[in-house]
């Protein structure tokens, strides 16, 4: 059976996931890039440099290249550290030529950025840091250290100091910039994909859960016959043999472990008809199925279906029985039951066109400058200091953001508040000053359909080996 509580899957280094054969393509677009310009400045605006020395910079892209490709597999993953080297070796040459070249007065300066936003684009920020760093040095050099660019007539081409100046500036700003930018962004993406990744993993593990309990359910109601003509057939052998005959005590050893059968079986039924239920079930058993897990954890759940009216709970919507429904509401009743003080309330209500559920508690709530970001992923705790009990937890993190992604997907609207400021002028629902979650639905999007029924597992299915 697979282990829940392995690592998961999200943690990753996206520095370790980079072919080598993809930096190779891109390194010999740049030699071809490099040289393309070489040839243009000589042949079509009779620019004078150091052209043999050029060529030998470009040289040994040309020789690392063909050594990476002919000596390393293909398929090979570059790890951090080589990447690093591969990007800073791409820089230094890129400064090289730059220095042959004319310094920052050769309009190409500005792609000495480039490499730092490849780095913030797949490499660690401390990686990034150095490339910046590094990049900076370069340009720093360059702006008065370099061989000047003539035209055929002897003629130096170079910049007024104070263009040249803004130069170096506007490459600095470019690389801080640029990199902070790009560095902000990727981290987000690769944020977000690391929480829908979870997401999918929960939605994923309820679902096998679900089709589990109707497999067991299942199972329990085809072998239940057998058993019954096995338990049969045994007794009436045990009547025919003699007493105390050792044919008699195993026909009766037969009775019993067709009875022992059974009672497993049951026991499975009854286990796996829990967990799937019916296809479709009332409104108030859905609410109280996401609850059950943490009715036993210390804190107080009360539910109030249907506003307390009974007229209106004998009229409640049937809903299919969705994992995503289950297992998001779960997420934020147990998020509330971690953070209350003794006390938790579930309301749900109905009418013709919606389906709401309100969660509410009486803990801290949330802090007021984080309201309008509740739901990103991995936002951290709730409170301003951690649970004893579960100083692993995030609290508002993970958890939240899937139970949030799940319910929006089944068509709900999720709104956030601190029940202070929700129920300050009611005097009945005063206790309730903790974090308000209001879940609401078009009951079309939750109702189950009519002539669904309550045939929780459906017909039965002949099982085959």
């Amino acid at each position: 059976m697979t282990n829940i509580s392995s690592p998961p899957l999200y943690r990753r280094g996206s520095g370790n996931w980079i072919r080598l054969r993809t930096l190779i393509y891109l390194r010999w677009w740049a030699v071809c890039g490099q040289i393309a310009a070489l040839v243009a400045a000589q042949r079509v605006y009779g620019l004078d440099f150091e052209i043999g020395l050029c060529y030998l910079v470009i040289g040994a892209s040309v020789i690392t290249n063909l050594v990476a490709a002919f000596v390393f597999p293909a398929t090979k993953r570059l790890t951090e550290p080589e990447n690093l080297l591969v990007v800073l070796f791409d820089m230094l040459q890129l400064g090289l030529m730059l220095y042959l070249t004319g310094g920052l007065n050769n309009p190409f300066a500005m792609l000495i950025v480039g490499p730092v936003i490849v780095s913030a684009s797949a490499l660690s920020t401390r990686s990034t840091f150095f490339l910046g760093l590094t990049a900076i040095a370069i340009v720093s050099v360059l702006l008065r250290y370099h061989l000047p660019l003539r035209t055929e007539l002897g003629v130096v081409i170079q910049m007024p100091d104070i263009f040249r100046f803004g130069n170096w500036m506007a490459i600095v700003i470019a690389v801080i910039f640029l990199g902070v930018y790009s560095r902000w962004v990727v981290s987000e993406m690769e944020a977000m994909s690391d929480a829908v990744q979870a997401t999918q993993m929960a939605l994923a593990r309820e679902q096998k859960l679900t089709d589990l309990g109707g497999v067991v359910a299942a199972a329990a109601h085809e072998l239940g016959t057998p058993l019954a003509t096995i338990k049969l057939t045994a007794s009436e052998l045990a009547d025919e043999l003699p007493a105390g005959s050792d044919a008699r005590d195993d026909a009766l050893l037969i009775r019993q472990q067709a009875d022992r059968c059974r009672d497993i079986l049951q026991s499975m039924g009854h286990a796996g008809k829990d967990d799937l239920h019916l296809r479709s079930a009332p409104l108030t058993a859905v609410i109280e199925e996401a609850a059950e897990p943490h009715t036993e954890r210390g804190k107080t759940i009360l539910f109030d279906h249907g506003a307390g009216n009974r007229a209106l709970l004998q009229h409640q919507p049937i809903i299919l029985r969705r994992p995503e429904v289950i297992h998001g509401l779960r997420n934020l009743i147990q998020n509330a039951v971690d953070f209350s003080r003794d006390t938790v309330w579930i309301e749900s209500d109905w009418n013709a066109d919606s389906v709401t559920i309100r969660i509410m508690d009486n803990g801290k709530g949330y802090p007021p400058h984080l309201l309008g970001r509740i739901g990103d992923p991995l936002m951290r705790r709730r409170g301003h200091g951690f649970d004893p009990n579960r100083p692993e937890y995030e609290g508002m993190g993970l958890g939240l953001f899937i139970a949030k992604t799940l319910l929006e997907r089944s068509g709900a609207d999720l709104s956030f508040a601190n029940g202070t400021d929700s129920f300050r002028a009611d005097v009945a629902l005063a206790p309730r000053t903790g974090a308000f979650v209001e879940v609401a639905w078009p009951r079309t999007a939750l109702e189950a359909a009519s002539g669904t029924g309550q045939a929780g597992t459906g017909p039965n299915v002949q099982i085959t080996s």
